[in-house]
């Protein structure tokens, strides 16, 4: 395994992280005794899996369901100055409730502390005020802090690159875990405003997020060889210096094999990306034109100014996705949750384009004509039956 300093934590982070959100029997909170052991097993052995490549960092979440309860079966049997061990709770309007619903992580996990601790979801304005406003979360996460239970405050987030970049300059937190790789680099200016204020910065399921990576279509794995398009993103992304750790969401002890293929290629980065990345854009330019390709996202109006809250930049987005590299599974997925998934996954869906007059928030597009088909093409293409949140399952 390698490291990386993760920012002024100090903490030496493996550039592999075991997320939690994919081993958990139920994504809600249920008995101990209702946890089949074939799964508790499966859980344990991906966790020992992870220590012995020397993924030591395991991240999970109170949003996570019966995720803590069951790493709380396994993780104490470690050494814990070997572990660095993450979970995340929501930021509430009640600070009081915030630091009940930690006390419960923390009594799952069955350990003395938190090496760090995430403020989840930060995603609004709303969700911002309740962190860091007088007597907020971030607030009791500092007492949290002082009592030895938590080293370390980061907070994780599905905002606006704007917001992402605010959040960071207030120089309130350790470390940002944020979206980012291959085909979603918007939140660019935030990591580099997190490096500006030496944060560790840690990826988001890059494999899942990043274009469900673990089943990706024919012409997405021909335009990314020699390498697999799982190891491609990992090495586009680790081959920034500013990128700490990416999250491997392992449902397996198998899962990481393929993702450790990345580790000796990374010295050879600069010669084994570009040619993958100029074919990427050379498919998507013969595809849908240069114009289009290069100025597509400018002067797009937020969803919150668009008429319906309907969510252009994200919708033109999976319909380039789906268009250029057969992402369409992806892209479904994604797209369906428009409208259905509050402030994780805001705005909503092109399903009443027809009912709706774009023009004015369009004006300063260079693609005003063409938008209006565009999102018809991609309605007509992903719309299907509404996808929850995987902890509203």
């Amino acid at each position: 395994m390698l490291y990386r300093r993760f920012g002024r934590t100090e903490l030496q982070m493996p550039v592999f992280s075991c997320g939690g959100m994919r081993y958990q029997y139920k994504w809600q909170d249920v008995p101990q005794s209702d946890i089949p052991a074939d799964n508790q097993a499966n859980l344990s052995a991906t966790i020992r899996r992870a220590i012995e490549l020397g993924i030591n960092h395991i991240e999970t979440a109170r949003g996570y369901g019966s995720s803590e309860m069951q790493l709380g079966q396994i993780l104490p049997k470690f050494p814990r100055e070997k572990l660095i061990v993450q979970t995340k709770v929501c930021p509430m309007a009640d600070a009081k409730e915030f630091r009940k619903t930690f006390e419960t992580s923390l009594r799952y996990l069955q350990l003395d502390y938190v090496d760090l601790l995430g403020l989840h979801g930060i995603n609004n304005a709303e969700t911002l005020d309740y962190s860091i406003r007088p007597g907020g979360c971030l607030e009791v996460a500092r007492q949290l802090q002082a009592e030895g239970k938590v080293r370390f405050i980061g907070f994780s987030t599905h905002g606006a690159t704007d917001l992402i970049v605010e959040t960071i300059n207030t120089n309130q937190f350790d470390y940002v875990n944020l979206h980012w790789y291959y085909i979603n680099q918007w939140n660019w200016p935030a990591i580099a405003a997190a490096t500006r204020h030496d944060m560790g910065v840690f990826i988001i399921s890059p494999s899942d997020k990043g274009g469900r990576l673990y089943h990706p279509p024919a012409k997405l794995v021909n335009l990314c060889a020699p390498l697999s398009p799982m190891v491609f993103n990992d090495l586009f992304c680790l081959s920034h210096p500013q990128v700490h750790t990416l999250s491997l969401g392992a449902a397996k002890p198998q899962d990481f094999d393929e993702h450790l293929k990345t580790l000796e290629l990374l010295d050879q980065a600069s010669e084994i990306l570009p040619p993958i990345l100029a074919r990427l854009e050379e498919e998507a330019i013969a595809i849908l034109g240069k114009d289009w390709v290069k100025t597509w996202h400018t002067n797009l109006p937020k969803w919150q100014d668009t008429p319906g809250q309907m969510n252009i930049h994200t919708i033109l987005w999976l319909w380039n996705l789906a268009t250029a590299y057969d992402l369409v599974d992806y892209a479904k997925m994604r797209y369906n949750l428009l409208g259905n998934g509050s402030h994780w996954f805001p705005g909503n869906k092109a399903d009443k384009l027809d009912e709706l007059d774009l023009r004015q928030c369009l004006a300063h597009s260079p693609h005003a004509d063409k938008i209006p088909q565009f999102l018809a093409k991609a309605h007509q293409m992903l719309a299907g039956a509404e996808v929850k949140r995987l902890s509203k399952t």
